[in-house]
């Protein structure tokens, strides 16, 4: 038979039925509270009854304390929902953590027809250190090139060589090109891709004049020359030219012999300037692969083996993300400087940039800012294969244009200034890999300014010279003076006083004149004047002296 009992729960006194042999002690083992006497009770009612019984202010004590706690302390389950919630919360995030880690990451970097210069290059390294840092699954150069600088070429290639991340080469999009440079740095690359549409090839060496150099032939080593220091001369050219190309051909197929490419275009591309389009390069070995854009590239170079200085490993590219490595302000602006339009717009306003301040006193603005353009100028020209004729020419034309306004040829040396400043301009950079050179549309407006700068400054010049000079003693020539009194022979000449505007002046005149005689002014020397008679003039009296 059941009894019951009062239990203390801490928040609150309820009845519960205990077992009929229960003791204060064991019913309060049994609820895990305290048993409140007296009881147990033999029936519900009796110790609910005995429950009402205990003091009203108890009561009221557990009744504020259960208010307020939580609502959720009140739960029984409560503590089970929170667990349950926690640990949902925690596999969901550890499932993320895990889906990104195990995401791959490929790093991209961008040279959109952009010459392999020191601006470039800063740009490339820096980008590989980053993912190096990162630790990518690989870095994938979006290759678009006419060409550069040997030696930014050199250690661009040699950064890749030694990179502990595959690099991943891929001429792209569609008209691209990786000429001169740009092949040995496609050769250099773990893995080699194009884009339909894109070309790869003509490496040969360019001078920094603009001339292409080759081995000597054998035909032109045996033509006989009239001078022997010509002879001389020819022959320590040809050994240096071929001693160049030399050197690079066996870098070229060194390159393409680490990676199993063909060596021997890379040997042709060198000494014939040979190019291939995409399809080509794919058949002779050249490239290892064609890709429609950079997605289609990372779904198939996937589960490709590559060896890396420190040994082989298997890419992972599906599905990874790819994450862009821009240029900073810095590095854009060395590449922009290295166009052939910006160097030559730089060259032009140094030029008047300096020429303004030699005119005017002192050292200001104008020519500060000339010498900045000059030497933005300068880094320009030095990273490109500029024609030295062409920056003669230039320089000759700017001189020309500049002289205008000195000399008097009546628009002869402005003319000539402007052809010499076109035809400078145009052959200013030159090379056999279609290298960017100077626009026309750059060069011919800016001749064309210059020169009608230079055609307005000598107008004005000329009217100045030809207009009536209206103060000085030139201002008495061609003006009427009075004799004021008969001019006595001197020799050949015949001399006296005359006035005019109120002065006096001594007069000299071939002729003999009259008092009160008109005269015209024809020349002044010194104090002197030379006059000649005016008969058709009427006879004034001279002014009164003041």
């Amino acid at each position: 038979m059941s009894r019951f009992a009062i239990i203390d729960t801490d928040l609150d006194l309820t009845v519960a039925a205990v077992t009929s042999d229960a003791t204060p002690e064991s019913a309060a083992v049994q609820h895990g509270d305290l048993l409140v006497g007296p009881g147990p009770f033999n029936s519900y009612e009796d110790a609910y009854d005995a429950l009402l019984a205990r003091p009203e202010e108890e009561r009221e004590a557990r009744s504020e304390k259960r208010v307020n706690l939580d609502s959720n302390h009140r739960d029984p389950m409560w503590h089970s929902r929170w667990c349950v919630a926690c640990l949902a919360c925690t596999l969901v995030l550890g499932a993320t953590m895990q889906a990104d880690a195990q995401t791959p990451v490929v790093a991209v970097v961008e040279l959109q027809d952009q010459a392999i210069t020191p601006g470039t290059q800063r740009y490339v390294l820096r980008a590989l250190d980053s993912a190096e840092q990162d630790n990518v699954e690989c870095i994938v150069i979006v290759l678009d090139t006419p060409g550069g600088l040997l030696t930014s070429t050199r250690r661009i290639v040699k950064r890749i060589l030694g990179s502990r991340i595959p690099v991943v080469v891929f001429v792209s999009p569609a008209g691209s090109r990786a000429a001169s440079a740009g092949v040995f740095i496609t050769l250099s690359s773990h893995v080699a891709a194009m884009a339909p549409g894109t070309t790869i090839g003509a490496a040969h060496p360019v001078q920094v004049g603009g001339l292409p150099i080759g081995p000597q032939s054998p035909g032109d080593a045996t033509k006989p020359t009239s001078e022997d220091s010509k002879e001389s001369d020819s022959a320590t050219g040809s050994i240096l030219e071929e001693k160049i190309i030399n050197d690079t051909v066996a870098w070229a197929q060194a390159l393409a012999n680490r990676h199993d490419r063909n060596a021997d275009w890379a040997a042709e591309a060198v000494t014939k300037s040979s190019s291939l389009t995409a399809k080509e390069a794919e058949q002779k070995g050249v490239v290892d692969l064609l890709a429609n854009d950079l997605y289609d590239l990372l779904e198939q170079i996937d589960g490709r083996e590559v060896r890396l200085a420190d040994g082989m490993t298997t890419l992972d590219t599906s599905g990874a993300t790819v994450q862009h490595i821009p240029m900073w302000w810095g590095e854009q602006l060395l590449a922009t400087i290295a166009s052939p339009n910006i160097a030559f717009l730089l060259m032009i306003f140094g030029f008047y940039g300096i020429l303004f301040e030699l005119y005017s006193p002192g050292w200001g603005v104008a020519g500060t800012l000339g010498v900045i353009c000059m030497l933005l100028a300068f880094f320009g020209l030095a990273v490109l294969p500029v024609n030295y004729l062409g920056l003669a020419l230039i320089i000759v034309g700017l001189v020309l244009l500049a002289a205008e306004a000195f000399v008097t040829s009546f628009g002869t040396l402005a003319i000539a200034g402007t052809f010499c400043l076109v035809a400078g301009g145009v052959m200013l950079v030159d090379s056999p890999a279609g290298f960017q050179r100077v626009s026309l549309s750059v060069v011919v407006p800016v001749a064309a300014a210059t020169a009608a700068i230079t055609l307005f400054l000598v107008s004005g010049i000329v009217r100045a010279h030809s207009s009536q000079v209206l103060t000085g003693v030139e201002a008495l020539i061609g003006q009427l003076a009075v004799a004021t009194g008969d001019f006595a022979p001197q020799g050949d000449n015949f001399t006296g006083m005359v006035a005019i505007h109120g002065e006096r002046w001594r007069a000299i005149s071939a002729e003999q004149v009259k008092q009160k005689q008109a005269c015209e002014v024809q020349e002044t020397e010194g104090l002197t004047l030379t006059v000649r008679p005016r008969s058709d003039a009427t006879t004034v009296s001279p002014p009164e002296e003041s």
